[in-house]
């Protein structure tokens, strides 16, 4: 993979990976815990297929630009994105499981 190749992984990687994983907890609050919309259910069907789907294409492209050979700036940029894609992670977990106390 060349230089050009990872930088694209990094870009596209990155957005995939990191919009879905901060849409998921207020696309779960709105559409799933608390229903705010008319027919919530079926938005709810679309929405987390592509957000699922979206965060495995990004993920995949992080990982392909952050496991290359020679270490470069490309490499520690992927990486730090999946340290922020792991605390995304975690505090949606912390506050799933906060929501899910509640009830």
């Amino acid at each position: 993979m060349n230089w050009r190749q990872r930088e694209r992984s990094f870009y596209w990687g990155s957005a995939l990976a990191i919009v879905p994983a901060l849409a998921f907890l207020p696309a779960f609050v709105y559409l799933v815990f608390r229903p705010a919309i008319p027919h919530a259910a079926l938005c709810a069907l679309l929405v987390f297929p592509v957000l699922a789907t979206a965060e495995f294409f990004g993920v995949f492209l992080l990982v392909r630009a952050c496991v290359n050979h020679p270490l470069s700036l490309l490499t520690m940029l992927s990486f730090g994105a999946l340290l922020v894609l792991l605390v995304i992670a975690t505090y949606t977990g912390v506050f799933l499981a906060a929501l899910a106390q509640r009830m």
